[in-house]
């Protein structure tokens, strides 16, 4: 049996603005209708003999995680709440230390990041079978993507002797320079590393007691120690620190002789830039590929994406790309967009909420948004979903007006319990204990203005809470 395992724990640094801290590229529609972390679990659910995904990623997303799973229809996930960010070999023995104690030593675990693009999912099925072939005799298997260009955004793996159907990996290399690359591409054997693993639990397991034992003794007292909250498998904050950061590249599949790659030629991309979405499309006349409300005049070879119905125009760009979205742009050279990563490094820097937050913020309740902020006040528009309600809660700097704009609201103040419906509204004076709650089948829409010497996020002081915030 073959067990899909979602590594969705990245941050997306080089998508800003569109990726942010607390919600970052594998939640969001880069290349379809679907999510990429929906577009991943239904990936794993093509292939043969397949058992519920397991779903590893932090703490913040654990919400997000949730709910993009019950939009797919799958309710059988396990998610895995990692306290820490460990990298990817700390995560694998955690995934095979579980999957081991629920189907046995024997059973394919398929290792996958949920921000990756495949674009033939059905090759994809057909090729993991065979990789999870070799890994039913004692391989450590990786995928190795048939280069289509000399990349030197990936690393690169040299094909040994054929073993099945696929090689043995004579060396493992890093990124390489652009005159190094295209030597790779010109000798014929190598692949670029995706990133993507199958092996069965116990030889995984038995390599990392050989390669890594810090880290599997780590994740197996996180998981040993680890609880039930809610729907998710909490691992063990102390445990799992105490493990070292390390990729599984890096901790076991360059030290192993069991590693073997199998040829992946499926359309896949790991979307690490804004290089991807101007190539993944069809250009223009002009060479330009643009989505929104764009017009452009004297412009080439440039990608423009404008994300919430606000026209941008553009005169006399060449090789540019252009990112708009609600409280951020991006203006970059195409040349030089991995490097938008230090942007996100100058706003974690500053404390800034861009580097975090989109304007719209999403909680396992619903979203809010800050439509207007100035010297003690702050108007949010919130929408509630059906059947879900805030903590209950107080604080202490600030006072609050809740108008309704749709749908029905019950409010807890102090003592006393109202139902609003549209047009209505109250007033919730600072230090007042307060809860608001959706009863309806449709969203509750609602305007909240603050008021106050205070209004950060975290003036709140929670009583009661559905999802164990308190």
């Amino acid at each position: 049996m073959i067990v899909p395992v979602l590594l969705a724990g990245g941050s997306g640094t080089r998508l800003w603005p569109m990726s942010r801290g607390l919600f970052p590229k594998q939640f969001l529609k880069l290349a379809g209708d679907q999510t990429m972390l929906q577009a991943t679990v239904e990936r794993g659910a093509a292939l043969p003999d397949v058992q519920p995904p397991m779903v590893i990623c932090g703490e913040d997303h654990r919400f997000i995680v949730a709910e993009q799973l019950q939009q797919t229809g799958e309710t059988e996930a396990t998610i895995v709440l990692e306290p820490v960010g460990r990298n990817t070999a700390p995560a694998a023995a955690v995934a095979a230390t579980l999957v081991a104690e629920r189907y046995g030593r024997d059973a394919v675990l398929i290792l996958m990041a949920a921000d990756h693009v495949i674009t033939d999912t059905a090759g994809f099925a057909r090729t993991a079978e065979t990789a999870a072939a070799l890994a039913a005799e004692g391989h450590l298997v990786t995928f190795g993507v048939t280069p289509t260009r000399p990349e030197t955004g990936y690393g690169y793996i040299q094909t040994g002797d054929p073993v099945g159907d696929g090689f043995t990996v004579k060396t493992f290399r890093e990124k390489p320079d652009t005159e190094t690359a295209e030597q790779y591409i010109a000798s014929g054997d190598f692949l670029w590393n995706s990133g993507m693993f199958v092996f069965q639990a116990g030889t995984l397991l038995d390599e990392m007691r050989e390669q890594a034992p810090d880290i599997l003794d780590a994740a197996m007292a996180a998981v040993s120690q680890g609880q039930e909250d809610l729907d998710f498998l909490r691992l063990d904050k102390t445990a799992f620190a105490k493990s070292p950061e390390d990729s599984i590249d890096y901790a076991v599949m360059e030290k192993t002789a069991r590693a073997a790659v199998v040829p992946l030629s499926v359309g896949w991309d790991d979307v690490g830039s804004w290089t991807y979405m101007g190539t993944v499309n069809t250009p223009d006349g002009e060479g330009n590929v643009l989505q929104g409300d764009v017009l452009t005049h004297d412009t080439t070879n440039t990608f423009v994406r404008s994300n919430d119905g606000r026209l941008v125009a553009t005169v006399g760009l060449d090789n540019t790309v252009i990112v708009d979205t609600t409280d951020a742009v991006l203006v970059a050279s195409r040349d030089r967009v991995q490097d938008v990563k230090a942007i996100v490094g100058q706003l974690k820097a500053a404390k800034r909420s861009e580097a975090l937050h989109h304007a719209i913020v999403y909680r396992p309740w619903g979203s809010y948004e800050t439509i207007a902020l100035g010297a003690r006040f702050q108007v949010k528009r919130i929408v509630v979903k059906p059947k879900c309600k805030l903590s209950l809660q107080m604080h202490h700097h600030r006072a609050e007006h809740w108008i309704v704009v749709q749908g029905t609201a019950i409010v807890t103040k102090g003592d006393e319990t109202l139902t609003l419906t549209e047009d209505q509204s109250t007033y919730i004076p600072l230090g007042t204990t307060h809860r608001l709650e959706n009863p309806g089948v449709i969203p509750l829409e609602l305007i909240e203005v603050q008021s106050g010497s205070y209004l950060g996020e975290d003036d709140i002081v929670r009583f009661q809470d559905d999802y164990n915030r308190a």
